[in-house]
């Protein structure tokens, strides 16, 4: 089936340029533009550059060799700099970079890690590494589609980052900095049209979180949304197979993926669903628009619901401040946690009717899309994780490759 498919190693597919990264410390370090790369991505940004291209990283050393968290090989494109604890190397006239990225994916790596108390890949070890290898052009075109799908993930990444920021900053000037009321009071023009303007309050009162806009108040947040806390399903009952239902726990909600299951139907459980603001109550604590599938939480995880008339874009942001100030107030104990006393506790400020109203009809459609773009995303990903097995080990044969990287040039 694989017919001209080739088992060859890393040494004889790349290029290695480890001879000219440099370690800088961070003190060393001068802030600017390009990238700098440790083992596992960007772990900083200076001002001075390296390289300039499309390489291919590899870790060195590091625990996530073993744990492979996160990706082992990816690529870094334009200018950067790379310390020691990754190599460089790219494709030579018998490989892609791209697709070597995407086999070192799917290769086990275990049995050319050395040391037993952090986990390293030598040079040596790394060119040794076999990778099955079809032609340059099926290499191009397997790489190509895979690489599709990537992009297409990250573009939608980097658009709800953009569409988040505007929902905050606009929430920010809004009901943290009072920008429109400040203008009114001044006798300056806003930047909103007047008639918008005009909604905004003109003075400001005291309260209990000090000094706020005259007519809107300080108060609870259990009166903008309801908590939903999770239920305390049994470990015992827990699998990582796919049997029964996701369930959330803490570790699980930076990249929305369940990582375990449960046949447990608990009397007081409740399932997460896409658009949830959903937050974990021990650790960092961030406050996280689910978009993930529907999931049970765990005891250790709850969501905010907004109550009617209030936008989750409205709610998420006025909890962020609250949840940094936890954080940052709960600095003597190991491992920080938030609980029904702290949320008992938690004070916004709540606007007028006409200004909440404004502010949901520009800020939540945001969200919506956000949501959107995230289901879709989760959507990709199941498929590129499908195709990637299948293409790098041949199983999935690309018809004509020739013809089909012509198509692209």
């Amino acid at each position: 089936m694989r017919g001209e498919w080739r088992d060859k190693t890393i040494g004889e597919l790349t290029e290695n340029f480890d001879s000219i990264r440099v370690p800088v410390k961070g003190p060393d370090r001068r802030s600017g533009p390009y990238p700098y790369y440790g083992a596992s991505g960007i772990v900083d940004y200076v001002d001075r550059y390296l390289f300039d291209g499309e390489y291919l990283l590899v870790a060195e050393d590091g625990e996530n060799l073993r744990t492979r968290k996160t990706p082992v090989a990816f690529l870094a494109n334009g200018k950067f700099w790379v310390n020691n604890h990754a190599h460089i190397i790219r494709g030579n006239r018998e490989a892609d970079t791209r697709f070597l990225m995407y086999a070192l994916t799917r290769s086990d790596i275990s049995g050319f890690l050395t040391g037993s108390t952090m986990p390293k890949l030598t040079q040596g070890n790394l060119n040794r590494i076999p990778i099955l290898t079809p032609s340059i052009d099926e290499q191009r075109a397997i790489a190509h589609i895979l690489g599709t799908l990537d992009d297409k993930i990250e573009l939608n990444r980097r658009t709800n980052e953009t569409l988040e920021a505007m929902a905050r900053t606009l929430f920010k000037s809004w009901f943290v900095d009072f920008d429109p009321v400040r203008a009114r009071s001044e006798g300056r023009a806003s930047a909103l049209p007047k008639s918008f303007a005009d909604k905004f309050p003109s003075s400001f009162e005291n309260s209990d979180l000090g000094e706020i806009p005259s007519g809107w108040r300080a108060c609870s947040l259990y009166s903008i949304a309801d908590v939903i806390y999770g239920a305390p399903f049994s470990s015992a009952k827990f699998n990582p197979d796919g049997i029964g239902d996701p369930l959330i726990r803490i570790r699980d909600l930076p990249d929305e993926s369940p990582g375990v299951w449960t046949t447990e139907i608990h009397p007081k459980g409740y399932k997460v669903h896409s658009g949830d603001i959903v937050v974990g109550m021990d650790g960092e604590f961030r406050a996280y628009l689910w978009g993930g599938a529907d999931a049970w939480l765990n005891q250790r995880v709850c969501v905010f619901a907004p109550k009617p008339g209030y936008s989750s874009a409205f709610v998420r942001n006025s909890i962020i401040g609250l949840l940094a100030h936890v954080e940052a107030s709960e600095t003597a104990t190991t491992v920080i946690h938030l609980g029904k006393n702290d949320i008992d506790r938690f004070m916004v400020v709540d606007p007028t009717k006409d200004v909440l109203a404004a502010y949901n009809r520009i800020a939540q459609p945001l969200y919506d899309r956000i949501v959107v773009a995230k289901n879709e995303a989760r959507t990709l990903v199941e498929l590129r994780d499908a195709l990637l097995p299948r293409l790098i080990l041949g199983e999935f044969r690309i018809d004509n490759p020739e013809r089909f990287v012509e198509r692209l040039q």
